[in-house]
């Protein structure tokens, strides 16, 4: 992990007002745990508890670590480097098969011990797969817009075109014994304990799934093994959770959590101050100070593994020209949008890697230099005559979204380009297909230590951007084949470098801003302790004695 992420995590301060202190609990006791409001942009983007259809920040953030589990786990307080979960062990038996040995008496939230059964039906066809193939090279088209799930237990289209890009040539998963499984890939693949250990890889109960009337009766109440249950959901509004008193982890250190969608960040900050919410997440670097005035509050966070983006359509008339793309790449002084609007507390990175690749990561990369004169060069070889081009983008996703569209705006238009914001509502109207889709606000996560899980399953062959339509590259895709099937390091490492070329610098798919932070205020009573990740953790380790 990079310096700026271990640094920033906080310690809590020392006695304050409120009374939501967390101490020892034994099973006998009267449940007097404390439950909390937590005060968040948004609750979920597809409306749903299903990971496989809220592959967003949305869902880490706000149910991911709560309810989800998966095979191997991660240390949420430390490096985020992988730890049992719900296997205890797992060996290779070669370069296509690894063998996982299930934790025993771990308990769904109906009370059903998990087995070997419900590990085969997690990775099943029925639940995942739909008809999909392994090995199957040809992009997946995924809907731009959230689709309508399907009447019956039929799979919305986008579940096995997320499934396939974590696990693109998964053959099927077989129970040796109860408590054993063993995975079975149709190549070789150095990343399989990897992929079993990001989001999209997680638990569930198949009893729970066959007794559902409806995909959508169980995507909104799945039954899983993690720290807390579902209680309601409500679309656009709220999400309460509580405690699973037979977590195989420890008893759950609150009894009952309460999301609460509060869009502005103001209300969010006021809620909190008054008493009224007991976390208020993605609190501005700005408003850090003015909260802190009051000693009986703390801000907790900094630098995650999330970088920042924008994202280009190839297909839009003006950014059809690489050199178009290149010259809105040259024109941003990333370090200026750190410095004013974050104060200092995130990073330029070196591109779209981190230092958690080992060595992996290509320690003398650098972004596209901030370089008006040549980005003003490359759009008069480029023809081109300040066309408008859109920028689209949400006011309520990301810390600090309008002010960083703003400035990158100016700084565009400083060179010649006439960029335009276009708001919209939602993620649907982000994506969706049309002549004025050109640039889009976006953001990419490391979900393990490999390029695999950050360049190649945002932007490769089954990558959301190729799934929609936005941009591909054929020497891209071929190299993203190569990366997930070749077991030599060190031509591994020289694909994933030629491909940042690709991506970056020749035909940009994206350009990198800066690392993303997140902030959380709560009451320092609260002896929680925030992740380098966007997951909020409320598990017994998380919270001191």
């Amino acid at each position: 992990m990079s310096k700026l992420t271990r640094r920033n995590i906080l310690k809590s301060g020392g006695a304050a007002a409120g009374t939501l202190l967390l101490p020892r609990f034994a099973i006998g006791q009267a449940d007097n745990r404390p439950s909390v409001t937590i005060a968040v942009q948004k609750v979920t983007n597809s409306n749903v508890l299903d990971v496989l259809r809220e592959q967003s920040n949305v869902g880490e953030r706000v149910f991911f670590s709560s309810i989800w589990e998966g095979l191997i786990s991660k240390n949420w307080r430390g490096s985020l480097g992988a730890v049992p979960g719900l296997a205890t062990e797992w060996r290779r038996i070669d370069d296509q098969t690894v063998e996982v040995k299930l934790r025993q008496g771990v308990k769904f939230h109906n009370g059903d011990e998990l087995t070997a059964e419900d590990v085969v039906f997690s990775f099943s066809r029925e639940r995942m797969f739909g008809e999909t193939e392994a090995k199957s090279r040809s992009t997946i088209q995924a809907f731009e817009k959230i689709p309508t799930p399907r009447p019956g237990k039929e799979l919305p289209p986008d579940v096995p075109a997320v499934a396939r890009r974590i696990w693109p040539d998964l053959v099927r998963v077989d129970a040796v014994d109860k408590y054993t499984v063993r995975f079975y890939n149709a190549t070789p693949d150095v990343t399989i304990e990897g992929r079993l250990s990001r989001y999209g890889s997680d638990i569930m109960n198949r009893r729970a799934w066959e007794q559902s009337a409806s995909y959508l009766d169980w995507a909104r109440k799945p039954i899983t093994t993690g720290p807390y249950k579902v209680v309601e959901l409500k679309p656009d509004v709220s999400l309460t959770l509580e405690a699973h008193d037979e977590y195989w982890g420890g008893r759950p250190p609150l009894k009952r959590i309460r999301f609460l969608e509060v869009p502005e960040v103001a209300s969010r900050i006021n809620g909190l101050l008054s008493g009224e919410y007991q976390f208020a997440c993605d609190i501005p670097p700005d408003q850090i100070a003015g909260i802190e005035k009051n000693a009986a509050f703390e801000v907790q966070g900094g630098t995650i593994l999330n970088h920042r983006l924008t994202v280009f359509d190839k297909n839009h008339a003006q950014l059809a020209n690489p050199l178009v793309r290149r010259a809105f790449t040259h024109a941003i002084d990333r370090q200026a949008i750190v410095d004013s609007l974050w104060a200092g507390r995130t990073r330029v990175p070196k591109g779209l890697q981190w230092e958690f690749y080992g060595d992996m990561f290509n320690a003398d990369w650098s972004v596209p230099a901030y370089d008006p004169k040549l980005a003003q060069d490359l759009l008069k070889q480029a023809n081109y005559k300040g066309d408008p081009i859109p920028y689209r983008l949400l006011n309520n996703y990301y810390t600090n979204q309008v002010a960083t569209a703003q400035v990158l705006v100016e700084m565009w238009k400083s060179v010649g380009l006439n960029v335009q914001i276009e708001t919209k509502e939602n993620w649907s109207q982000i994506m969706e297909r049309a002549p004025t889709r050109a640039v889009r606000d976006w953001s990419n996560s490391a979900a393990f230590n490999d390029p695999v899980s950050s360049l190649v399953a945002q932007h490769g062959p089954n990558g959301q951007q190729q799934q929609i339509g936005e941009w591909t590259n054929a020497e891209l895709n071929k190299l993203s084949e190569f990366l997930e099937t070749s077991t030599d390091r060190a031509a591994r490492k020289k694909a994933f470098h030629r491909m940042l070329e690709i991506a970056e610098r020749e035909d940009p798919a994206y350009t990198v801003l800066h690392q993303n932070a997140t902030f959380t205020a709560k009451p320092k009573s609260i002896k929680w302790k925030a992740s380098p990740a966007f997951a909020m953790d409320f598990r017994a380790g998380n919270f001191e004695a």
